[in-house]
């Protein structure tokens, strides 16, 4: 096929994953651990100075989390069930902030038993529950960005507040006994759009300034949250680039005054390191006239590909076959309509593609399995492997 497979993998990892697959019943998904380091130390390295918060929902599979605790990475947790799966791998609560806005107070009252004690909040009720469960702990408060629109899978306003309610929040929060710590933002999930982060910086600076110069709050901590892309079919600029014009976006904000940095990457660290294997179901037109085939795999919305939803993250397609290539309406197994991955976006896949035939999904380590349906149609969830 004409894809340039080093683009997404290097020959040793894409060979290992192969390899490793090819004797394992489709579908399921590959990861190669070793990647993750190297996109973890990668980030590091751009980012001397920032705490690394590692989004588990984007990938938790426990050896994952044991080679990210012994790098030292924290932990950025949206439940009770993602917590055990951290603090059983030997994380400690110090370096685990609850960063869901949304939370139970049975489980506000749980982590803060665990020893947790950094949340995030959006809004007055979550911040009196957060005092009233987690006494004395530290606060950041989430506010929205307009950036999330430009990016391949946007955050909706269901997350964060805007300026002044960010403002009226610490104030309340320093009256409750808590910590006014911070302010996170999250420019939206595979953000391609770099000046994404110059302006929801600036809302930062001047939520910083008007909380210390109208109240006297002094905040200590930016969460510049995730966004970083991965390489899907769409071109990206590399880590440095983002990484070099972010710095200067902080350093124009900010200037001798940083704030101590934090970020919250996912997708960027595990999905380069992820290959989903599946297999050729079946394949037709829909009249003898069509112009495009029907390839149906056995993998499909509802055992992992949920992110193809509206065709927002566009995988590249892999398969051993050469020849002529035609794009394909792709669609997985299940008895739902809506289980088509790509109708418009048509992936370009040879014409002696067959039944039976495996197709390779790249960088698609995250944001798959921990999206499988239980048991949709009786298919089971999606199976992963770490190597």
């Amino acid at each position: 096929m004409n894809i340039d497979i080093s683009r997404f993998y290097a020959p040793d990892s894409f060979a290992k994953i192969k390899d490793f697959a090819s004797e394992l019943e489709t579908p399921c998904l590959v990861i190669d651990t070793d990647v993750v380091n190297k996109q973890y130390t990668e980030l590091s390295s751009h980012f001397p100075d920032a705490k690394i918060y590692y989004a588990v929902k984007a990938n938790p599979e426990k050896p994952v989390l044991e080679l990210l605790n012994q790098k030292r990475s924290n932990f950025d947790i949206a439940s009770t069930y993602e917590l055990e799966r951290v603090l059983a791998v030997g994380v400690t609560p110090e370096r685990i902030s609850f960063g869901n806005t949304i939370k139970k107070r049975k489980d506000i009252a749980y982590f803060y038993e665990k020893g947790i004690r950094l949340y995030a909040t959006d809004s007055k009720a979550d911040l009196r529950n957060i005092a009233e469960f987690a006494p004395g702990s530290k606060v950041y408060v989430r506010i929205l960005t307009e950036g999330s629109q430009t990016a391949d899978w946007p955050l909706s306003r269901k997350f964060g507040c805007q300026n002044d309610m960010a403002i009226d929040l610490m104030i309340l929060a320093k009256e409750l006994g808590l910590v006014p710590y911070g302010v996170s933002f999250h420019v939206g999930s595979q953000q391609r759009d770099i000046g994404a982060w110059d302006s929801a910086i600036s809302k930062v600076s001047h939520i910083f300034k008007r909380l210390q110069d109208e109240h006297d709050i002094t905040l200590k901590m930016m969460n510049m949250g995730g966004g970083f892309p991965a390489n899907y079919s769409s071109h990206t600029q590399s880590l440095d680039v983002y990484a070099a014009q972010i710095t200067h976006f902080l350093e124009a904000n900010f200037k001798d005054d940083m704030p101590e940095i934090f970020l919250e990457p996912g997708r960027s660290l595990v999905a380069p390191a992820g290959m989903l294997i599946s297999e050729v179901v079946l394949i037709s037109r829909k009249d003898k006239f069509a112009l495009h085939r029907w390839v149906y795999t056995d993998v499909g919305k509802f055992s992992g590909l949920a992110e193809t939803l509206d065709e927002s993250i566009k995988y590249t397609i892999y398969c051993d076959k050469d020849g002529e290539e035609e794009g394909a309406v792709i669609a997985g197994p299940t008895c739902d309509s809506a289980d088509i991955m790509y109708e418009n976006y048509k992936p370009m896949l040879p014409l002696t593609l067959d039944i039976g035939d495996r197709l390779y999904w790249f960088s698609t380590g995250a944001y798959t399995a921990t999206y499988s349906a239980i048991e949709f149609n009786g298919f089971p969830p999606l199976r992963t492997y770490c190597i």
